[in-house]
């Protein structure tokens, strides 16, 4: 545990010092996120977050090289070398995005690559949990598929809520620790491989957000922009599955966290996820009716967004979610450390879920657009005026003029 310690240490105090220089040269480069009417920053902010947090985990890897304690995860498992190139690989693609924007279709494209290269040196599932259901083996042709597919997954999630000042950045590392104390428990129970690489990635990436935490917080002095966001990511993916997906045996808890970066995503980080999701919906019903509205565009309708129109602060709202994270992953490492309460975890998911939805309450129907200048009034008839001759218009022929009623005096739907 004391080695643990260090490299939580070292990843920490690292990203912490490294976003000093980071941020000064962003500065210089002009890697800067600028302003634009669906942020919710009031000022241009460097984008240089994610290199810190790079540079911090090569230096912790490092130095974990060298300690006895880690000794055979790097002497007999190609797992380390694999997460380095699958890290590097994706923290260029998201270098590559902040310092010019990326199509989607290419970002994609370098997730995949990522997660290819974790899959070849031995970073990927073996097994896949089926949720209350068993384990499944995975044959040799779908463990690529299944490897890449979690990579994206968690990538996205970890990217879609980096909203908020420290919003991401906390939740990771939430999660991250709460996966490392889960990993420590499988070891300490004889149920890991002591060459897996899984907790060491855990309690480093918990450690790089706990020191790019306090350069983050609102109000941010510098974004950890996509670099970051996917690189988290990419570690959190490669350490559920070489923890989570190399072991059939059962044992306290572990349902839950396998599935650990999916009941986040769908339960915590899902409620943004499931939020775009009504969004390219919303835009699309919008399209279909002639409006000019792209379906993958960006509006001020996500998570962060809405947070904000309830009335909670931009502190605030960081703080409920961090929160929740909190809340689910104490539910869950309960029984793990006190042997008893499984029962309750999947209402206690389930639960917390549907609270969060029902507070945040997303919105499936798209609000009315204004009324459109250009379309006549709809006219409206006085009761108490004559009725106009026949043929005669709401504005024309002999008789009294309608009085027209435009549409933004109509009553507007409920949201």
């Amino acid at each position: 545990m004391a080695g643990y310690g260090i490299v939580l240490a070292v990843s920490a105090l690292g990203c912490f010092l490294l976003t000093f220089v980071g941020r000064r040269m962003a500065v210089r480069c002009g890697v800067i996120d600028v302003l634009s009417d669906r942020m919710v920053h009031d000022r241009p902010t460097p984008t240089a977050g994610g290199a810190a947090m790079f540079v911090a985990f090569l230096v912790a890897m490092a130095i974990a090289s060298r300690m006895p304690q880690f000794r055979e995860v790097f002497q007999r498992s190609t797992e380390p070398l694999g997460v380095v190139l699958g890290a590097t690989a994706i923290f260029a693609v998201g270098l590559l995005d902040d310092i010019r924007e990326v199509s989607a279709p290419a970002k994609v494209a370098g997730q995949v690559f990522a997660g290819s290269i974790l899959y070849l040196f031995g970073v990927t599932m073996l097994y896949f949990q089926v949720p209350f259901a068993g384990f499944v083996s995975l044959s040799a042709d779908l463990e690529p598929l299944i490897t890449v597919a979690w990579v994206c997954v968690i990538t996205n999630a970890v990217n879609l809520i980096d909203g908020l000042d420290g919003l991401a950045a906390g939740i990771v590392a939430i999660a991250a620790g709460a996966f490392f104390l889960y990993s420590h428990q499988l070891s300490g129970a004889g149920l890991l491989p002591t060459e897996s690489v899984g907790p060491l990635l855990a309690v480093i990436c918990c450690g790089v957000c706990l020191g790019f935490l306090p350069h983050n917080v609102h109000r941010a002095r510098v974004f950890m922009g996509d670099a970051g966001a996917l690189f988290l990511g990419l570690l959190m993916a490669s350490s559920t599955m070489v923890v989570g997906g190399h072991t059939a045996d059962t044992f306290s808890g572990q349902k839950f966290f396998f599935f650990a970066p999916v009941f986040i995503p769908f339960v915590i980080l899902g409620v943004p996820m499931l939020d775009t999701g009504f969004a390219i919906v919303r835009r699309a019903l919008k399209r279909a009716r002639g409006a000019k509205t792209l379906v993958f565009g960006a509006d001020k309708q996500h998570l962060h967004h809405r947070l904000m129109e309830m009335g909670h602060g931009h502190r605030r709202a960081v703080v409920i979610l961090w929160a929740w994270t909190t809340i689910l992953s104490v539910l869950v490492l309960y029984p793990i450390y006190f042997k008893r309460g499984n029962a309750v975890i999947p209402i206690g998911i389930a639960a917390l879920g549907v609270l969060l939805f029902t507070v945040l309450h997303p919105r499936l129907n798209p609000p009315l657009e204004p009324a459109d200048p250009e379309r006549p009034a709809l006219a409206v008839p006085d009761p108490g005026a004559p009725n106009p001759p026949a043929g005669g218009g709401s504005g024309g022929g002999d008789g009294e003029p309608g009085r027209g009623l435009s549409a933004e005096a109509l009553p507007r739907a409920s949201r």
